[in-house]
């Protein structure tokens, strides 16, 4: 599996692995304190920085079975999808290593065993297409659902700890159009660029008219390749930008197009579920669009909702939140989605991006 999140910060390589994570304050651009980042776990499709192809274990992966919200049945897509693990991920990894530790069961059942998202974060073009096909491939022999974050967006992280991507908007035009060729068929979530949208304010004028263009653009060639894939887009969280303003932004990046299924948001944060809900509805108001449009939420580490102190990096006291699920039972919320994988840490309870069976035990317990 490939895991990252947003919101993010350091990129970095470690063994296979590309560790994404949060910014270290609020740096003036409004964001708060309490963003973090994730981890790319090493996988055929991962960020890895050897782009090398991905072998899957045999065996059938767990998976939990969902049905798409009514939202979605309106527009006539899959009723009884269900959302594909991965096989590969540092924390499986961890679990298959340590079958006598005692925290082995806990993380295994409350974390392993749940599917999360596969990211893409690393800018080689020359196999991003088998990268993607051996998730989709995997997914669709499974009849499940796999969630893909393609994350590679010029200027991406405005230049910070997370700096990376395409060169260029040209380079990454090339690159989304062999990212779309790997998408097959079959149902699957785009989480198109975490902070591409929210995370613009450094950005001159110029430059952020062409990310908009180049986002709007994705979107309409991922749903060319692929008319059942379902592409949200970002919206923060709900203690970034007003809904109103965001929209606005969202707007011009295509997410109010047909090609759009809606929105994302708290991406490898702590808003609690409920907030993150009011604020996703608030959004989709104001942005308008076609009918039906909808959000997901990252569930993976808001059980407890944001630390008081605002501290982004591992925080203590957080815990796994809402099991992801493409059936929430809430009203133009498409998904609870684990986009970035707890127990990966973010840099202060183990190497950043790399697995901590402690702060993993310490979230599932």
């Amino acid at each position: 599996m490939v895991v990252v999140a947003s919101a993010v910060a350091a990129l970095a390589a470690v063994a296979g692995t590309v560790v994404v994570l949060g910014d270290s304050g609020d740096g003036g651009d409004g964001r708060d304190a309490d963003r973090a980042g994730s981890a790319v776990s090493r996988g055929p499709a991962a960020p890895s920085p050897s782009g090398s192809p991905l072998v899957l274990p045999s065996g059938p992966p767990a998976a939990a079975p969902t049905t798409w919200p009514s939202a979605a049945a309106s527009r006539g897509e899959g009723r009884a999808a269900r959302l594909y693990l991965h096989p590969e991920s540092q924390v499986r990894d961890w679990v298959r290593a340590n079958p006598g530790d005692g925290r082995r069961a806990v993380i295994e059942s409350r974390i392993a065993d749940r599917p999360a998202a596969v990211w893409f974060a690393e800018y080689a073009p020359e196999t991003i297409t088998s990268r993607v096909r051996a998730v989709t491939s995997g997914a669709a022999a499974q009849g499940r659902v796999p969630v893909l974050v393609p994350y590679a967006i010029p200027d991406r992280d405005c230049g910070g700890a997370s700096q990376g991507g395409a060169p260029d908007v040209e380079a990454y035009g090339d690159w989304i159009e062999r990212f779309a060729a790997g998408l097959g068929s079959g149902e699957v979530v785009v989480i198109l660029e975490p902070d591409s949208i929210a995370q613009t304010d450094c950005l001159s004028a110029d430059r952020r008219a062409d990310r908009f263009a180049a986002l709007a653009r994705a979107g309409r060639v991922l749903k060319a390749a692929n008319p059942r894939a379902r592409v949200y887009y970002d919206a923060g969280h709900s203690h970034w930008h007003a809904p109103a303003r965001q929209a606005a932004l969202l707007k011009q990046a295509g997410a109010a197009s047909a090609a759009s299924a809606g929105i994302f948001s708290n991406v490898s944060n702590f808003r609690t579920t409920a907030d993150e809900i009011a604020y996703d509805r608030q959004v989709l108001d104001a942005l308008g669009g076609p009918a039906g449009l909808g959000a997901v939420v990252d569930t993976s580490r808001n059980g407890n909702g944001p630390p008081a102190d605002g501290r982004w990096c591992d925080p203590d006291g957080r815990r796994i939140g809402r099991a992801p699920t493409l059936d929430t039972g809430e009203a133009r919320i498409d998904a609870y989605l684990w986009v970035k994988l707890p127990g990966e840490s973010d840099g202060c309870k183990g190497a950043a991006g790399t697995f901590s069976p402690a702060y993993a035990y310490e979230l599932a317990r």
